[in-house]
């Protein structure tokens, strides 16, 4: 198959371009017009497809819920946003509960699914802060240790690559240490860790942090904080919620042009609420949750955010044209970056040759004219 656009991301550049596609891979790059093309796609950009290393579930759906037909059904349908593969990322809850759904995801990975690709486990809790918890189930909050994982990584059959954890929490970063050793990025959020204790997570392996700004010690001029490390530890990557609720357009702003074009990581930490109607309600890790107008989740009990309901096509739009991020920091942070994050970089979040072809077609407007999954259209 060959599709083509006089706007194809290469380089950090847009240029003319043609690529061809067989089983799965981009074969070759040619000139724009150099063989008749499957698919010509005028002035529309063609860019990486959308990695989401941090989302619950959508249309109904909650990683939690451990239900084959309702994660089969998000694979297929989040594709509509741009969305090629992502991680199935939990929330705290009991052991019973956590063994299933992990276990579930990895029974869907075996046996088959559409659309986009289900890249492993984000693993969110129970290791938390009490404090910076959030919308997490206190009651199921625990201290973090290798047994325990070790339990979880077997009912999911490896497929545990991140863990969002309060690295302060972890004792000599026993667990911190285990994790890093064994391939699975640990990343430190919901936490009230000091800027200082951040430096010593990384010095331990630690290497991202999770939605940044959103549960975890602020800024300060004379107490730096979670913020503050996310700010100076440059060879940390950093999630961050870009749906404009979470963090204002300046807030944006500020981390990304601090942070540069390499390490920022956009995340939905989308709910099931996802593609449902404002007043919409649902139990959240125990908690009920309601959908605004604008679109952000709240507990219904206190008015806090809830995670979000965020398409990552609108992410880069509000990234671009309100928190006036340059086009390639903002277009990395859905690519590239989470894929060197996971060691995916070889394969995923480019176009070049060798590459899957995940290609996502964008109208003007950020919409989505089409997605391909390893060379599959998806609309």
């Amino acid at each position: 198959m060959l599709i083509q656009s006089k706007k194809v991301w290469i380089a950090d550049q847009f240029i003319a371009a043609e690529l061809e596609i067989e089983n799965g891979k981009i074969t070759e790059v040619l000139p724009y017009g150099s063989k008749p093309a499957d698919k010509d796609y005028g002035d529309l950009r063609i860019v990486p497809g959308f990695m989401d290393i941090h989302c619950h579930g959508a249309f109904g759906f909650d990683t939690n819920d451990a239900n084959e037909e309702g994660l089969r059904n998000w694979t297929k349908n989040i594709v509509t946003e741009g969305v090629t593969s992502f991680l199935a990322t939990t929330i705290t809850q009991s052991e019973e509960v956590l063994t299933n759904a992990v276990a579930n995801v990895a029974k869907v990975m075996d046996e088959g699914y559409e659309g986009a690709e289900i890249l492993g486990i984000h693993f969110e809790g129970p290791y938390l802060d009490m404090v910076y918890k959030g919308a997490q189930p206190e009651q199921y909050i625990v201290k973090p240790t290798i047994e325990q994982f070790k339990h979880y990584q077997e009912a999911a059959k490896g497929h545990i690559k991140y863990i969002t954890m309060a690295t302060e929490t972890d004792e000599d970063f026993a667990l911190t240490r285990y994790l890093t050793e064994n391939g699975v990025v640990v990343s430190i959020g919901h936490s009230a860790a000091t800027y200082e204790q951040a430096v010593m997570a990384y010095a331990h392996g630690a290497r991202s942090m999770t939605h940044v700004y959103n549960g975890m010690t602020p800024f300060k001029h004379r107490d730096n904080g979670l913020v503050g490390a996310a700010y100076r530890l440059r060879t940390m990557y950093g999630e961050i919620i870009c749906d404009g609720n979470h963090s204002t357009p300046a807030a944006l702003n500020n981390y990304f042009m601090s942070k540069g074009p390499d390490y920022s990581i956009m995340v939905s930490d989308a709910l099931m609420a996802k593609g449902s109607p404002a007043g919409s309600k649902y139990i959240f890790g125990g908690n009920e949750i309601i959908i605004y107008e604008d679109g952000s989740a709240h507990l219904t009990s206190t008015g806090g955010l809830a995670g979000s309901t965020l398409r990552l096509n609108q992410g880069l739009r509000i990234l671009v044209e309100e928190a006036m991020i340059p086009f390639n920091y903002a277009l990395n942070a859905c690519t590239i970056n989470p894929a060197r994050c996971l060691g995916l970089d070889d394969h995923k979040g480019a176009i070049g040759v060798g590459y899957d072809a995940d290609i996502v077609v964008l109208e003007k407007d950020y919409t989505v004219a089409q997605t391909y999954c390893k060379g599959e259209a998806q609309l």
